[in-house]
């Protein structure tokens, strides 16, 4: 068994039972004992924990996504670490992958692939509004939950994107079939890098079938730079024109000819969404692989083993049974097309890969030759004073011809600032004022970085979270904010959560805004002072119970029936509200309880009959009849409670009283 299985994190998660294993971490269901909730909790490998850089890359994916705050992102609480166990709290999705929902459901329907790329790049759009590319987009961390709705998880390998390394990572190429073409070749990523993820996933959605596929994660990452895919509408022809273009722009290996950002995808879907028969200004063709020499990662010798025309070829997925193609035609017959359609195309890309390596190492000679000129040439270097273009947006700078005839303007990164406007420079490299040695003829490069103006956000909702998961959320917004404390007595929040706060979510905040967040303490314990309720009827007791609980003990006594004649806490006494007092009341008197009993009675000497009379307690007359002399005594019951006085009458004149007590 799990050895976390039962075991409470820091006194408040329970584990409860193992859902998911990543490379990484095991996520685990647990309950949340304070809210009383259930939540995910993803804990970092035991083995991995001992690794200082592997317990930094968790802590970074943690405090990624808990900047994000978005419908289509599944939510961070809390992140913590109790002894050895390094983890983070989620919200718990009822529902499944997108994988599994294609594994199940086949080749999607054109409708449903739109509903659930629409989210997944708003999901991506506020992720990188904030500065987070995922790099690891695939069917396998999009959730689906039971009413349709979607939800980007595990930024297992997200970065920033001030941060983001250009490495092929472990975690990228077990995603490879989803890699860009830039991250396949070790290159710079950004939001786009996202986006062809993206386009793939909808490609499969689509057509029920990956763009690549190989016996190797090194030949499928090469057709991700070097191929172009089957387009959608030649495996499925119902799938609307535009659509498909959407899907081929976002997966253009040419990162210039990608969209942009998820926003502009998302507004070309939402174009198409109220018109599918939209004709956008671009064409298929415009995405088509271009012939160049950028260089790639080295690849070892066995790698390039691996590296054979055939894997060029979009590999097709094993046939289901008696599966019928949209072109009328059965899957035999499509394995013919797909072979001719294949040759050609791979006749037309064969030389493409030989003539990029020519090209390369044309231009590397030419480089190095001209570089050789030069060093002999004497005077082939020129000096370049650096001129200030801080301060200017690139197009202004571009615009003066002191500028734009000597320099050029490459801008290398953005970041927010409260001083320059959006657009304009905020830094250059080289600094202005230096002078600097290039080749003459040629213009100088400087390197900018541009504002993206004053940073902002959106006040996130804090509903339900406890203190520490708040301040983490609004620190983690990366403005400065001055967070304000306060607390007050709340009958329903549990205590340590919020109630609420100011601004209220949704609200536009800048940097070093004031932010007050309200905490609750709980339910207010009030004191209350005990009356004197001896003496009260138990209906005024009650009415004076001043926030305490009366408890009522009834006893038979000789004060009236209803009247409190004792209570268990004295009068003066300071206790809490809802304190239980037991207040004892009066059932009234006892009542008496009768018994029988057998009396020997004398009778009067004589001859003939006796008339006799027995009365109990002066008026219940118990026996009266006449009684033969010759008897001498007689027995007769007599009822009575307590000790009354018996009458014995003979012949109607009383004979004697006598005290009889009856028990």
């Amino acid at each position: 068994m799990d050895a976390y299985i039962g075991k409470m994190l820091d006194g408040r998660y329970e584990i409860l039972e193992v859902i998911g294993t990543g490379g990484m971490a095991i996520v685990y269901k647990a309950m949340d004992h304070r809210l009383n909730r259930q939540v995910a909790v993803k804990v970092l490998k035991n083995d991995l924990a001992q690794n200082a850089d592997f317990r930094r890359r968790f802590h970074d994916e943690a405090q990624a996504v808990a900047m994000l705050s978005h419908p289509n992102i599944v939510s961070v609480y809390d992140v913590s670490h109790d002894g050895d166990a390094e983890y983070i709290v989620m919200e718990l999705i009822d529902g499944i992958t997108l994988k599994q929902y294609m594994e199940r459901r086949g080749q999607l329907n054109w409708r449903e692939a739109l509903h659930f790329i629409t989210q997944i790049m708003k999901g991506l759009g506020h992720a990188h509004s904030r500065g987070i590319i995922h790099r690891d987009i695939k069917p396998h961390n999009i959730m689906i939950l039971r009413d349709g709705s979607v939800k980007v998880a595990d930024f297992g390998i997200a970065c920033l994107v001030a941060s983001a390394e250009n490495t092929l990572t472990q975690e990228a190429l077990g995603s490879v079939h989803y890699i860009s073409p830039e991250q396949a070749k070790g290159g710079h990523t950004d939001a786009r890098t996202d986006i062809y993820s993206a386009g793939v996933v909808l490609y499969e959605m689509l057509t029920d079938r990956l763009p690549f596929e190989g016996d190797s994660a090194v030949s499928i990452a090469i057709q991700h730079i070097s191929s172009v895919p089957l387009s959608p509408r030649e495996i499925n022809p119902d799938i609307p024109e535009a659509l498909e273009l959407i899907t081929m722009k976002a997966m253009a290996p040419d990162m210039e000819k990608r969209y942009p950002s998820a926003e502009a995808m998302l507004r070309d879907l939402d174009e198409f969404r109220k018109n599918p028969s939209i004709n956008f200004d671009y064409v298929l063709s415009d995405f088509a692989v271009e012939e160049t020499s950028e260089p790639t990662q080295h690849l070892n010798a066995s790698e390039m083993n691996e590296v054979h025309p055939h894997y060029a070829r979009p590999q097709r997925r094993e046939p289901r049974d008696n599966r019928y193609d949209p072109r009328g035609n059965y899957e035999d017959e499509y394995d013919e097309y797909d072979e001719r359609e294949h040759r050609r195309r791979r006749n037309k890309r064969s030389k493409g890969p030989m003539i990029a390596t020519i090209a390369a190492a044309v231009v590397v000679i030419v480089i190095l030759f001209s570089m050789i000129l030069s060093s002999f040439a004497g005077g082939g270097q020129a000096e370049f004073v650096i001129p200030k273009v801080v301060g200017m947006t690139v197009e202004e700078a571009m615009a003066d011809e002191e500028i734009s005839e000597k320099y050029t303007i490459e801008t290398i990164g953005s970041e927010f600032s409260d001083e320059y406007d959006k657009d304009v420079i905020i830094e250059q490299s080289p600094e202005d004022g230096r002078t600097k040695k290039g080749p003459k003829g040629e213009k100088y490069v400087i390197q900018v970085t541009v504002s993206l103006g004053e940073q902002t956000d959106e006040m996130p909702d804090l509903t339900d979270y406890n203190q520490t998961s708040a301040i983490s959320t609004l620190k983690n917004m990366s403005l400065d904010l001055n967070i304000i404390q306060e607390e007050a007595y709340d009958d329903e929040i549990p205590a340590g959560t919020v109630i609420s706060t100011d601004p209220v979510k949704g609200t536009t905040l800048k940097k070093g805004d004031t932010v007050t967040i309200v905490f609750s303490k709980g339910k207010e314990v009030k004191p209350v002072t005990v009356i004197n309720y001896v003496g009260m009827t138990l209906a005024k007791a009650q009415e004076q119970s001043g926030g305490l609980i009366i408890q009522i003990k009834e006893v038979e006594s000789d004060s009236e029936a209803g009247t409190v004649i004792d209570q268990d806490i004295a009068s003066g006494s300071q206790v809490e509200e809802g304190t239980t007092i037991t207040l004892t009341v009066s059932k009234g008197p006892a009542q008496p309880v009768e018994k029988t009993i057998t009396k020997s009675i004398a009778l009067p000497e004589g001859e003939g009959t006796v008339k006799v009379r027995v009365v109990v307690g002066g008026s219940d007359v118990q026996f009266d009849s006449d009684v033969d002399r010759a008897l001498m005594e007689i027995s007769i019951p007599l009822t009575g409670s307590g000790t009354q006085i018996v009458s014995v009458y003979f012949d109607g004149t009383l004979s004697y009283n006598e005290e009889v007590t009856f028990s």
